[in-house]
């Protein structure tokens, strides 16, 4: 079996954030892609199985499964697309635990069809404040994630959460965003994931299901251009549409390997 790993949200190899993608001949135990998952050590691993009309997704971080996930998305149409498995202008149909999800290539770009994951404004609990060390302009959340608007982009560049509080929020991760001051972007942003065995994701799609209907209601443009300001950094392009949220990023895959163990202990 074949595990390719690709930046994801770039168009620099080490750079974006890296995700592991595994092209399954045929069903494995859940344990089983929890092992692969933890031993690959991405954010997250992509495991993908063909049905009749498409792809059934999943994806694992090295401790536990999650419900959405955007760069290993990303990274596993652009697997299929590049080792033929899809047809370059095949429309992708992803069966996940978040419903459908559609990836289609435009102008150089993959575009993703997500859903729409708006924050609804919230008290935030004291160990927020405490563990991000930021000034506060807005904080709200939605099913997976608090969304924190700090007061400027250099907050958010500069901040040193501490990750032993934050794993103790209840949620999947938070979200830190400011207004970007380089022209080039509209917004920055950093997430947080230590509850769910990633403390700081580099890249994270899923995250910008609330920051796009977030920025877009703020700024009243219809495109947004975003960075993520992680160490390795990557950008996107968001937009709301229809109800759904299409974010778009490149790709790059770095590695490809055989994997030579596949039984469970």
């Amino acid at each position: 079996m074949t595990i390719y790993q690709v930046d994801a949200f770039t168009d620099r190899a080490f750079s974006g954030n890296p995700a592991g993608v595994c092209i399954m001949v045929e069903s494995r135990p859940d344990a089983w892609m929890q092992q692969v998952a933890a031993e690959m050590n991405a954010s997250e691993t992509a495991f993908l199985m063909k049905r009749e009309e498409g792809f059934d997704l999943r994806w694992f971080t090295p401790t536990v499964e999650v419900e959405l996930c955007g760069h290993a998305t990303l990274a596993s149409a652009h697997v299929l697309w590049e080792t033929g498995a899809c047809d370059r202008n095949d429309v992708i149909t992803f069966h996940t635990a978040s419903g459908v999800l559609r990836a289609a290539q435009g102008g150089g770009w993959i575009e993703l069809d997500f859903p729409v994951e708006p924050a609804t404004e919230s008290t935030p609990p004291p160990l927020l404040e405490k563990a991000l060390g930021v000034e506060f302009l807005w904080v709200g959340k939605n099913r997976f994630d608090y969304l924190v608007e700090a007061a400027s982009e250099e907050q958010v560049r500069k901040m040193r959460p501490d990750f032993g509080k934050l794993a103790q929020v209840p949620c999947r991760g938070i979200i830190v965003t400011a207004s970007s001051r380089n022209s080039r972007y509209d917004f920055v942003s950093r997430f947080f994931a230590p509850a769910v065995g990633v403390n700081e994701d580099p890249v994270t799609g899923s995250a910008h299901c609330c920051l796009a209907p977030y920025w877009q209601k703020k700024l009243g443009s219809r495109t947004l251009e975003a960075l993520q300001v992680s160490r390795r950094g990557g950008r996107l392009r968001v937009r709301v549409e229809d109800g759904r949220t299409i974010i778009a990023g490149k790709a790059v895959a770095v590695l490809k390997c055989d994997l030579l163990e596949e039984s469970v202990p």
